[in-house]
């Protein structure tokens, strides 16, 4: 199957690292599982490209009172709900990868 990825281009986001150092990275999506949104985040390198294929996941937040104000992002800590959020991510590929072949047959 490989690690290819549907990316637009112009939907990047900035994350910093606990270390501080800064890494851009592309949006692939985002997910909503049992109610809670979560952000599937493709990291590049400093020419833009991913060559490894690792996707990172985050809780995803935005405040509905201020549509402008940041989204907040959040490290997911439990070991079983990461586990949902891949376990969804790679149902979002299977179908994407479908919706790919009825329009590409």
């Amino acid at each position: 199957m490989g690690n290819e990825y549907e990316i637009d281009e112009k939907m990047t986001v900035e994350l910093e690292l606990e270390d501080g150092s800064h890494v851009n990275c592309a949006v692939i999506t985002i997910l909503t599982v049992q109610e809670q949104d979560y952000i599937v985040l493709l990291p590049l390198d400093e020419k833009g490209e991913n060559t490894d294929g690792e996707v990172w996941f985050y809780r995803y937040a935005e405040d509905e009172n201020d549509p402008n104000k940041e989204p907040e992002l959040s490290y997911i800590e439990d070991d079983e709900e990461y586990e949902i959020v891949a376990d969804a991510f790679d149902e979002y590929l299977d179908n994407a990868e479908f919706d790919e072949y009825l329009e590409n047959p």
